[in-house]
């Protein structure tokens, strides 16, 4: 299947919370962490996942 990136698009990803934690986890050095340096496309793109997961997770706690 080809996935289209770039500006206005989403990659979803259909996996339990845990997967998504470890991708946020790899996702990190896009905060510009290590030396990365820092896109901010790239940083709000992150948090907006990040953002999708926890709300993820309130939702399957209640």
């Amino acid at each position: 299947m080809a996935v289209r990136r770039g500006q206005g698009y989403t990659l979803r990803v259909s996996a339990a919370p845990a997967v998504h934690r470890q991708l946020l986890a790899r996702c990190l050095p896009l905060d510009g962490a290590q030396g990365v340096p820092v896109v901010p496309a790239q940083r709000k793109a992150r948090r907006e996942y990040e953002n999708r997961v926890d709300a993820l997770a309130a939702d399957a706690r209640h």
